[in-house]
């Protein structure tokens, strides 16, 4: 399956770091959080990639136009004819395609923007800014028995986020505004869409989980995987800098991969 990352925005709740490169390019150990996530996915066997891009997208195509150069052993020899020798290399086994989904687009409206990359065929889609330690697999056995067009992954960070209702069945019923140390359930990203989704969006001011998500949770067309083990968003440099320890001490709980 493919894979659908909202990599467009700003970042201007990472300080400097964010005002200088686009929020999924803001690293951790080194590494684009960005690279992160692609990892996380290949790692399950998903390596075809939609990256949608928007604020400072040029950096995001400079990075994977170089990725290659990067992670390899090369010799210029300017003595004869400027000849290039590659001694030894890395290449990820990822297909990337990178699309310009606008400057100031709202989630939905990048979204529907990709609709000719993914055509009628369900796919992962993910914001560029968490990591977790989701069971992918698990995930789309769940989505699949739940007949419905989107699942998201549903966990309990805390009280600074929207809140998600749902019924009995794990059926999205419904929103709510953020609440306050209430042990209520958070969109962690990490979702599941079928191509019916793209009948819900509508220019590039839609904002995905607002009437979309609505919509769709009001028709019984949703369903919340719950995921009780690790996630972590990458809003703020207090964030980033968490998880950059995480990842200095060895205990990167979404590092799944070897």
């Amino acid at each position: 399956m493919k894979t659908v990352i909202l990599a467009g925005g700003r970042g201007t709740r990472i300080a400097e770091e964010g005002s200088k490169l686009p929020k999924p390019m803001v690293t951790i150990g080194g590494q684009p959080i960005l690279w992160h996530i692609l990892k996380y996915y290949s790692h399950f066997g998903h390596n075809e990639f939609i990256i949608c891009c928007g604020y400072l997208g040029s950096i995001i195509k400079e990075y994977f136009a170089n990725y290659y150069l990067h992670r390899s052993d090369i010799t210029f020899d300017f003595t004869d004819n400027n000849k290039v020798e590659i001694h030894s290399n890395f290449a990820e086994r990822w297909k990337v395609t990178l699309v310009d989904t606008g400057l100031d687009s709202q989630t939905g409206g990048r979204i529907k923007r990709i609709q000719r990359y993914v055509k009628n065929e369900p796919f992962f889609l993910t914001y560029g800014d968490g990591v977790s330690n989701i069971d992918l697999n698990k995930l789309l056995k769940f989505h699949q028995d739940s007949n419905v067009s989107v699942t998201i992954s549903a966990v309990q960070p805390g009280g600074r986020y929207g809140m998600l209702d749902f019924n009995e069945n794990d059926k999205l019923i419904g929103f709510r505004e953020k609440a306050k140390d209430d042990g209520g359930w958070i969109n962690a990203g990490f979702m599941i869409a079928e191509s019916d989704i793209f009948n819900y969006l509508d220019g590039d001011d839609c904002i995905l989980e607002r009437l979309p998500f609505e919509k769709l949770s009001s028709e019984g067309k949703m369903a919340a995987y719950k995921h009780f083990d690790y996630w972590q968003c990458m809003d703020t440099q207090r964030d980033r800098i968490f998880l950059e320890e995480r990842w200095r001490e060895g205990n990167a709980l979404w590092k799944v991969w070897d």
